[in-house]
């Protein structure tokens, strides 16, 4: 198994535009990659993240750490949640990632092991 995490990018504003019959297609779709991802692998974590607009961002200038509010870059579509999976291989997250809602941009990163680093 590959572990890979995929980060969800959207135009802010559809959520709060949708009604209810819009919010029930988003929770389906969910619904549908993680009972695909639970049947060919397994699903380590997922959240859904607030708005970038409260985004903090920690930057090092000259070793002093410099902290602002919001994203680190402007851009029209933001990240808005995660999920982290284990999958056989690309192909399988790939179709996994075409089951969430139409409107997202799904970014799939595989994560590395950095040799001699150890989580304490």
């Amino acid at each position: 198994m590959k572990r890979y995490i995929l980060f969800l990018a959207y135009e802010p504003g559809g959520w709060d535009a949708g009604d209810e019959a819009v919010r029930q297609q988003f929770f389906d779709a969910h619904h549908a990659f993680e009972t695909f991802v639970n049947a060919r692998g397994r699903q380590l974590g997922s959240a859904a993240l607030a708005d970038a607009d409260i985004a903090t961002t920690v930057r090092h200038t000259d070793g002093v750490a410099t902290v602002s509010d919001g994203p680190y870059v402007e851009t029209v579509e933001f990240v808005g949640g995660y999920y982290d999976v284990e999958l056989p291989d690309l192909d399988t997250a790939i179709e996994a990632a075409s089951l969430l809602p139409r409107s997202y941009a799904v970014e799939i990163r595989p994560t590395v092991t950095i040799e001699g680093y150890e989580s304490p």
